[in-house]
């Protein structure tokens, strides 16, 4: 997977490399001109590099009349510590100013602290549990939320952005076991807002992320309306790292393929262009 995906990335910077010498001009410059809405959107985001496309798409989040606190947290919250680590580098250097003080600035209480540990905390990546700290952190959790009255946020917090998301899957077994309930639901009662997404979007990315994404796409496209800025962002970001299990779990729990479902709620070259990326 990784040969492909550095594969895809080398042709890519390299057909823009070769229109720069041949034209003279950035593709991007020339794609703009030439693209309109969210094909435009979709296309010009595609043309990054996944760590680019993730500053890209924070500091968006953050430079509109209203911050999008879903995206940012969505972003930020689903990505692996090294691929948060590479994305903040870039954001700075393109940006001139720090990741965590974008944050500072435009969020606030629990939903503010959790952002900040989960971007600044490094976090072991490998596959390896120990299964009595699981059960000692599962424990911790439904101490600080279902066993007491009112909820102790430093503790999920500290829990859910310190470990890794092999041992947050097992902290989520454990607690059913131990509890008869899922992680899942407890957070849910004992937490709300941006905060409660940003906690359930770490568990759920730990547990299956696939399946995560799944769902989201099917919340951008259910209703009335699409929400093409959400689809265009999880479609593009994924088709490199884990579409193959995103399309599976969506077909899994929809009993429809998102092939199908992009084509019944997108028309015209927007939609040629994510099929593109998703494939049949």
């Amino acid at each position: 997977m990784m040969q492909c995906n550095s594969t895809v990335l080398s042709k890519r910077a390299l057909i823009q490399q070769e229109y720069r010498n041949l034209k003279g001009e950035e593709l991007t410059k020339r794609l703009s001109s030439e693209l309109k809405g969210d094909t435009k959107n979709a296309v010009l985001l595609w043309l990054y590099d996944p760590a680019g496309r993730d500053a890209t798409i924070v500091k968006q989040a953050f430079l509109g009349n209203t911050v999008d606190l879903q995206c940012l947290t969505e972003v930020i919250c689903s990505r692996t510590p090294s691929q948060i680590q590479t994305f903040k580098h870039i954001y700075y250097s393109r940006y001139y100013v720090q990741l965590e003080q974008d944050i500072q600035r435009n969020t606030t209480g629990d939903h503010k602290k959790l952002l900040l540990a989960y971007v600044s905390v490094p976090r072991y990546e490998g596959p390896e549990v120990d299964r009595l700290s699981a059960e000692q952190d599962a424990q911790a959790l439904y101490k600080a939320g279902e066993k007491k009255i009112g909820t102790d946020e430093k503790t999920f917090i500290q829990i859910l952005s310190g470990r890794s998301r092999a041992h947050l899957a097992a902290v989520s077994h454990a607690y059913r076991s131990m509890y008869g309930k899922s992680l899942v639901k407890a957070i849910k009662s004992e937490t709300s807002g941006k905060f409660l997404f940003g906690l359930l979007t770490i568990v759920r990315c730990a547990e299956n992320p696939g399946k995560f994404f799944a769902k989201e796409l099917y919340k951008s496209m259910k209703g009335l309306g699409t929400n093409e800025a959400t689809l265009t962002r999880i479609v593009v970001t994924r088709t490199e790292i884990d579409m193959y299990y995103i399309k599976a779990e969506y077909h899994k729990k929809y009993k429809k393929s998102l092939a199908d479902a992009i084509h019944s709620e997108t028309s015209g070259n927007y939609r040629t262009f994510l099929l593109s990326l998703v494939g049949s």
